[in-house]
């Protein structure tokens, strides 16, 4: 299925389901819906990192440091953080994500870009194989290196938003 068509859910400011759309109309009406964040690391604790492809439809071309995505229409978050950790490192039978912690990302300001996000944590043992057309390039790095790579490169707003959430998190437990 072309991603601009998948159906998803649209949500109010509570996350209760209001109606549903195909992904590109969510996208251009700028509606609220739902996405997960996955931190996937490996045995050493290092964290996957990837930059996006210029063909996504948000933030292309962009670093991360989660994967992840939206959530289909009745979709569960944690069949979606599984689904797309899956899908994005390209291996199957990770173990189900941790989920940590939810927020509501409020787009920088920009009411078009609000979105629930649901932030999970998953170790990853098995070899990556990213798909080719979500990840242009990729690595694990380390806790120290990312942080050093956060005022150089450029990276996707709320995957940023909810890096520097899942920073306090940790600090904080």
């Amino acid at each position: 299925m072309n991603p601009a068509e998948e159906i998803l859910d649209i949500v109010d400011e509570s996350d209760r389901v209001i109606g549903q759309a195909p992904r590109a109309e969510v996208y251009a009406r700028g509606l609220r819906h739902r996405c997960v964040f996955v931190q996937a690391r490996d045995a050493e604790g290092r964290v996957f990192v990837h930059r996006r492809t210029p063909e996504k439809l948000v933030f292309p071309s962009l670093y991360d440091m989660f994967v992840g995505g939206v959530v289909g229409a009745g979709e569960s978050n944690d069949e979606a953080a599984l689904r797309e950790a899956e899908e994005e490192l390209g291996v199957s039978g990770l173990p189900c994500p941790v989920p940590l912690f939810t927020f509501l990302y409020d787009g920088g300001g920009d009411p078009a870009r609000t979105w629930w996000s649901y932030v999970y944590e998953v170790r990853c043992d098995l070899p990556v194989n990213p798909q080719a057309e979500e990840v242009a390039w990729h690595a694990f790095l380390s806790p120290h290196e990312l942080d050093r790579r956060l005022g150089e490169w450029e990276w996707v707003p709320d995957g940023l938003e909810a890096y520097r959430r899942l920073t306090a998190f940790r600090a904080a437990g």
